[in-house]
């Protein structure tokens, strides 16, 4: 390219420098002034053929044309950061915080009442049991005793297996008292994230503790935990929002139906129930108790935060459990800790945590939110904090375990002298994981299962106009209407590049490449990032077309630089969809590309994932007169089929749409 622009820049010397015109006053050297104004004739010598009057006499400028760019020119050009590695993540945090709702304020209890009420209802009916979930909210309980262990100092474990929802069975473990009279509070323990599930050694001392003080305690098999460990992972659960269920259903039931077999024990004291549990044990603590009024104490142990904290710390962001489709529509984590103000709750976090949720800024914003709500119904006491500092990391040990145990004896056992709050020395009766394994159906449903199950009927038929169908599919994407404008920040040449604001919320590199005489326009996106697209932009301009080479939302240099699937988790969480934004990028760049060039442009998309993007786009906007795509998606299905997580394919998780479209019915609505 050097050796070229050398070339033409001593051709231009040669001929009396850059951009000469007609008009240009010059001396020549058999006549004293060339002036095209003067009215006396030129000598023929001035005006033969390849003289330098007659290249004057020509008018229009003359402008060098540099010998085209290389492969390796192209490739430096796509590789020059253009919004650098800091502004996706913090637009992104900005565009999620700014759509957490904020606490309501209220002036009397009744007044909370109906808004907690109101909360309860949307979560459950909107978020937890929308879709094919309605039909598992109901099912009567179904339980399957199994074996005992016996010859426990004061207490007994039996095995049990219990059915959340049809077909899919959760193992479990009650902790029963030998010599049970009237009735008892009943606790159950919760675990996070531990493979060893129900059989994690401090889940066992939590459960041997408090049966040893009379009540009657559940020790759940966690989703994704333990016994589940090899069969699925959480973020599989997006699976069934694809389908448009609800992947939360089954976390909920597996905590609600737990309730319904400790309740449904004759000494249960349905006044007297508790739930603990860390990580994400403390995380299905504040749900179900937040949720589910049978619960009367909750004690989360370094489970949870505001979305606005997680937002902005993200180690907290959380699984696609913590994040549920839509759930910020309706309330924050802070209205679910208000929730709890007509019952008691015990806020527990670690001083140094470096897991997730340490203290000094997990705890500051529900307290803050749900202190007043306590006090409205003169209950200040019966919401309280405990952060741990020794050991301070992330841990539900002895410390924690004895503020659960005070904190059980000032609600359960007011003025109860002989109720011990310290720690039981029990752990020669921890027993091994093989000990405490309960017998499951080989055909026990997993997410994939119940997603695999769904889809063979989807998408549902169409019906409407076609006018009607984009109208639905748009919605369902949550279609955004961006406009762009172009921001030139650099370039040389026939090379520009720009940053590319779309609406108020998002800044898109993108690099313009402009052959002499172009025939067209193409956008190109890739899976893999502009940066990889030398080959096809050379080709490209060798076609004659404009080139405008750009990266969407989480693609490129617009990906986020850490925990990037987990911000698109939470973006859907608020309400909105990824897929959505990225197909009112490319619209909205395909509209600026028209009417900058006057002229309808082509979309060339490489890779499965953005093909989705791209053929929404095609919907969304007139401005695009044809689509490319090169090694698309076949289906949407393929996610399910290749059991596919929110953690490898977030953006595609968008609730409802493979209910009804899939990537064939969405071609059909190209505008």
């Amino acid at each position: 390219m050097k050796a070229g622009l050398i070339l033409g820049i001593a051709a231009v010397a040669a001929l009396g420098g850059w951009g000469w015109k007609a008009n240009h006053a010059t001396q020549a050297s058999c006549c004293a002034s060339l002036q095209p104004q003067s009215a006396e004739p030129l000598c023929e010598l001035c005006v033969s053929p390849g003289s330098r009057a007659s290249l004057l006499m020509a008018q229009p400028a003359f402008i060098a044309n540099p010998a085209p760019l290389t492969e390796a020119d192209i490739t430096a050009a796509l590789s020059e950061k253009i919004i650098g590695p800091d502004l996706a993540l913090e637009e992104v945090r900005v565009f999620n915080e700014t759509r957490v709702p904020e606490m309501p304020r209220v002036r009397s209890a009744a007044e909370w009442k109906i808004k907690a009420d109101e909360y309860r209802k949307n979560i459950l009916d909107k978020v937890v049991f929308r879709g094919a979930a309605a039909k598992w909210r109901n099912t009567a309980l179904k339980v399957e005793w199994g074996d005992s262990i016996e010859n426990l100092p004061g207490y007994r474990i039996r095995k049990l297996k219990f059915e959340a929802l049809p077909g899919w069975w959760i193992p479990a473990l009650l902790y029963e008292p030998l010599n049970l009279k009237g009735k008892v509070p009943v606790v159950m323990n919760v675990n996070g994230h531990a493979r060893t599930g129900k059989a994690t050694d401090g889940k066992q001392l939590r459960c041997i503790n408090l049966v040893k003080r009379g009540m009657i305690v559940l020790n759940p098999e966690w989703i994704g935990m333990g016994q589940f460990a090899n069969r699925m992972g959480h973020y599989q659960m997006n699976q069934l929002d694809l389908c448009g269920s609800s992947g939360i259903a089954p976390f909920y039931l597996n905590m609600s139906k737990g309730l319904d077999v400790l309740l449904a024990h004759p000494n249960a004291d349905p006044k007297q129930v508790a739930v603990a549990g860390l990580s994400g044990g403390g995380w299905q603590t504040i749900f179900i108790s937040s949720l589910d009024e049978r619960v009367t104490l909750a004690n989360p142990v370094a489970g949870y935060s505001s979305f606005k904290t997680r937002a902005r710390h993200g180690k907290d962001l959380g699984d696609s459990e913590q994040t549920p489709n839509d759930l910020a529509l309706y309330a924050d984590y802070t209205h679910l800790t208000a929730m709890l103000a007509n019952r008691a709750a015990l806020l527990t976090n670690n001083a140094y945590d470096k897991c997730c949720f340490t203290a000094g800024h997990a705890l500051p914003p529900l307290i803050e939110a749900a202190a007043p709500i306590f006090a409205l119904h003169d209950r200040r006491d019966f919401l309280r904090t405990h952060i741990n500092f020794k050991p301070g990391t992330h841990n539900f040990g002895i410390d924690n375990r004895q503020q659960l145990y005070c904190f059980i004896g000032d609600v359960f056992y007011p003025g109860d002298k002989k109720f011990n709050r310290n720690e039981i020395p029990s752990e020669k009766e921890i027993k091994t994981y093989d000990e405490l394994i309960v017998p499951l159906p080989k055909d026990n449903h997993s997410f994939n299962t119940l997603a695999l199950g769904l889809m063979k009927n989807l998408p549902k038929p169409q019906t409407g106009s076609k006018t009607e169908q984009r109208t639905k599919l748009l919605k369902i994407i949550h279609a955004k209407n961006y406009k762009a404008k172009a921001k030139e920040i650099g370039g040389e040449g026939s090379v520009t590049h720009y940053q590319f604001q779309i609406g108020n919320d998002w800044t898109v590199p993108g690099t313009v490449f402009t052959p002499d005489e172009p025939n067209g326009t193409t956008l190109l996106i890739a899976d893999t990032g502009r940066k990889t697209q030398a080959a096809r932009v050379k080709r490209l301009l060798a076609e004659s077309q404009r080139v405008i080479a750009f990266d969407p939302f989480f693609f490129g240099e617009s990906k986020i630089k850490s925990r990037d699937f987990l911000h698109v988790i939470l973006m859907h969480a608020v309400g909105e969809r990824a897929i959505g934004i990225q197909s009112g990028q490319i619209t909205a760049l395909a509209n600026w590309a028209k009417k900058e060039f006057s002229a309808p442009v082509t979309l060339h998309s490489t890779g499965p994932r953005l093909s989705v993007a791209a053929r929404l786009a095609v919907v969304q906007t007139k401005a695009i007169a044809s689509i490319e795509l090169e090694n698309p998606m076949k289906s949407l299905k393929e996610v399910i089929t290749a059991n596919r997580g929110a953690n490898h394919l977030p953006e595609l998780m968008c609730h409802g749409l493979l209910e009804h479209f899939d990537l064939k019915q969405i071609e059909a609505l190209k505008k």
